[in-house]
């Protein structure tokens, strides 16, 4: 499977070693806000639905959800954040979309413009690398918490589009619209994920060797470390051995 996915699986890995519980919140807090822009009741909310599963799949307090939607829907003060989305190219010409959430958008086009250059890569204009994804479901699954025989059936009949296999995780690729029923058919069967979110997936990959690698997940790991930073996406691919190698 892709070394994309491969270094999704590493990410969440990462992330739970380091702790960082705090950062999490914030992001997810973040998305609970924007999302409740369009309605403060999930019920008839999609996204605000699939933003506080996340939040209770990480143990979220619920004044701290409650919070969140109240910013959202302009009950409480401090509701004022963009969402912008930054396209650009890390080393080797891989395709970068970055996800952002500020609440000063110079500021933070400064900062990420910063890190792609410093990191051998370069921000574009608007349009130039998104037409090189597709909106998706993305859920992963550990592969110690079922089998694929125990998956396969499961998330087809429940709407998913494709199970691919990197190494460690079973990757659910399916529509939009189908994420919840997927997610909702896992909860059922009593199978934990380790990620489940509405993400920009690649068409194609670009293959990534040597110090090209090296600097493509240097850049992904700044990006990804930035307070505003909420996803990012690309399409490199790059081997599993030098996957690992950087991520110990």
């Amino acid at each position: 499977m892709s070394g994309h996915s491969k270094w999704a699986t590493i990410k969440h890995k990462k992330a739970a070693l380091d702790a960082k519980r705090g950062k999490t919140f914030t992001r997810i807090i973040k998305e609970i806000t924007i999302a409740a822009r369009n309605g403060g009741d999930p019920d008839s909310n999609a996204r605000l639905r699939t933003a506080i599963a996340a939040a209770k799949a990480v143990s979220m307090p619920a004044d701290n959800i409650k919070k969140a939607v109240m910013r959202g829907t302009g009950e409480l003060e401090g509701g004022q954040i963009d969402e912008v989305m930054f396209e650009g190219y890390g080393p080797g010409g891989a395709a970068v979309l970055v996800k952002v959430a500020t609440d000063n958008r110079n500021r933070t086009v400064s900062e990420i413009r910063h890190l792609f250059s410093k990191n051998g890569g370069s921000l574009a204009e608007q349009g130039s690398v998104a037409w090189m994804f597709e909106r998706k479901s993305q859920i992963l699954v550990p592969q110690d918490k079922a089998s694929e025989e125990q998956l396969m059936d499961l998330v087809l009949d429940a709407g998913a589009e494709d199970l691919r296999n990197d190494g460690e995780s079973w990757e659910i690729v399916s529509p939009p619209e189908a994420h919840e029923k997927v997610l909702e058919a896992l909860q059922k069967a009593r199978i934990e994920s380790s990620s489940a979110e509405i993400a920009m997936l690649p068409k194609n990959l670009v293959q990534l060797e040597g110090k090209n690698a090296g600097s493509m997940l240097r850049l992904s790991e700044a990006l990804e470390e930035h307070d505003d930073v909420q996803n990012v996406y690309s399409n490199f691919d790059i081997d599993e051995k030098e996957m690992e190698a950087f991520a110990h």
